[in-house]
């Protein structure tokens, strides 16, 4: 077997598998190896740009930050960011190559793979230790055929795979017993242990369970991880729920639409942990509740998307909302919803199509083939207070509104808008709240009169350190290790 690669597959999505990486990954990048995060195939729609000007997924950035690397996208070579229930942008290697239906795409895995063992390899080249994260479940039979994801990676690269499940969705020994069944004589023999995950409790009450699967399957239970109350890292690709301590007596209130095809929420967890904010996400048919702040995420479908807000009356209450003095911002496609018009005649997002816009600010955009993929570093106008983040679209915005820009780059470049009143801010700028300052200052002109520092980059970096303690502490690492020789 290939004694650099070890691959962690989970029996469902959301069972672990992201948060097992990033914590061994901060595990032995401690120890002094050279370890480098890997996910062959994602689809999310949270995704980060790289030091090397391409798209991955946010959970390999993440990743990335816990082995102490820059992002790069031989990290996640190829990314499945969903348009609409049947079809996805196709991005290989940080670049969007295609729009595909499921049944185009599954044809084109082996174009795929070819993709994928191609940046297994360079990063081969580079480090000690390359640690995988599969995608959903191996035992998903119909998509088993031309897999890159799970076993068929596992299979072209003979690694060792460890098999994680969640015990607090219940059912976790059928999980890993069914799984395990559904696999081939060669995949099952590739599964060297299991990894049971969220356990809320005395271990020594599971002690009996853990004896009767290892007895059944032959596999050891290389650990049990405890379920950590208020552990937040950046989230995949769902919206998780968060654990937070008391809030302020009086804190800012913060709304967000969950559009259908919301992405890169990760953009709002500086607000969801901020001590001074009340954070609230609003799905369909719920009733717009009193708002300091109402934030229009990004979106993988604006047009869409901005129908849906109108079909759920979001266009009259944020009006509404602004009569009473409240504060509105955009952020991505949330900031192109913003202005007079959006225009896709070259079915970018699907079907030709167009749709007004809110109409707050004087602009319009068109969606263009070529995707900005940009790292940046500025300040926020007026003022100085800095920030940092990146861009990914494809819309091309121009109008009147462009010249009260909300940020300049250090290149010179400006972005985004301010309404002539200050009422109504927009920006493409992915992460402005990570950074302090522009936190604080953002906040600030929402109307929170005494801001408390947070810096939400030392928070995750907490995060990540309390996530390794807790696996370094309950894993068998000595077993773990010996799948490595």
């Amino acid at each position: 077997m290939t004694a650099n690669t070890l691959m962690v597959q989970g029996t469902t999505s959301d069972a672990g598998k992201s948060t097992l990486v990033a914590a061994l990954c901060r595990v032995f990048a401690r120890q002094g190896v050279r370890v480098v995060p890997f996910k062959p195939q994602n689809m999310a729609l949270n995704s980060a740009v790289t030091a090397d000007g391409g798209e991955i997924g946010r959970a390999q950035a993440l990743q990335a930050v816990a082995a102490g690397l820059e992002p790069v996208v031989d990290m996640n070579p190829v990314l499945l960011k969903p348009t609409t229930d049947i079809g996805a942008q196709v991005i290989i290697h940080g670049k969007a190559r295609y729009q595909m239906n499921a049944v185009e795409y599954h044809q084109y895995k082996t174009l795929a793979m070819e993709a994928v063992l191609a940046s297994h390899q360079r990063l081969q080249q580079q480090y000690e230790l390359i640690l995988v994260e599969g995608a959903g479940s191996p035992a998903e039979i119909n998509l088993r055929e031309r897999d890159i994801a799970n076993m068929g990676f596992a299979e072209a690269v003979d690694c060792p795979v460890i098999l994680v499940a969640d015990i607090d969705k219940g059912g976790v020994f059928a999980h890993l017993v069914g799984t395990l069944a559904l696999l081939s004589e060669s995949e099952q023999a590739r599964v060297k242990g299991f990894v049971i995950n969220r356990f809320r409790g005395d271990t020594a009450l599971l002690q009996s369970g853990l004896d009767w699967l290892q007895q059944y399957t032959g596999k050891p239970v290389l650990g049990v991880l405890p379920y950590l109350h208020g552990l937040h890292i950046d989230g995949e690709d769902g919206i998780n729920p968060l654990e937070t301590d008391t809030k302020a007596e009086h804190p800012l209130k913060v709304v967000v639409p969950v559009l259908p095809r919301i992405s890169n929420h990760t953009d709002f967890d500086p607000l969801r942990l901020h001590p001074q904010v009340d954070f609230q996400y609003v799905g369909a048919g719920a009733t717009l509740p009193a708002a300091d702040l109402i934030i229009l995420p990004g979106s993988k479908n604006t047009i869409a998307d901005l129908r849906w807000l109108k079909q759920n009356g979001w266009p009259e209450a944020i009006r509404k909302h602004l009569r009473y003095g409240g504060k509105l911002m955009g952020i991505c496609g949330g900031f192109q919803m913003l202005g007079q018009r959006l225009l896709d005649d070259l079915g970018i997002e699907g079907a030709r199509s167009e749709e007004t816009g809110l109409g707050l600010l004087d602009m319009e955009t068109r969606l263009l083939p070529e995707k900005q993929l940009k790292r940046r570093q500025g300040v926020l106008l007026p003022g100085d207070a800095v920030c940092s983040g990146y861009e990914i679209h494809a819309g091309v915005t121009r109008g009147a509104a462009l010249q009260r820009p909300l940020i300049r780059f250090d290149d010179g470049a400006q972005d985004g808008a301010r309404s002539g009143d200050d009422q109504v801010i927009g920006t493409y700028l992915h992460g402005v709240f990570d950074t302090e300052s522009a936190l604080d200052s953002l906040l600030q002109w929402a109307g929170l009169t005494q801001v408390q520092g947070f810096d939400y980059n030392l928070e995750r970096e907490r995060q990540i350190e309390r996530l390794a303690d807790a696996v370094e502490q309950h894993l068998d690492m000595a077993r773990v290790r010996s799948l490595l020789v």
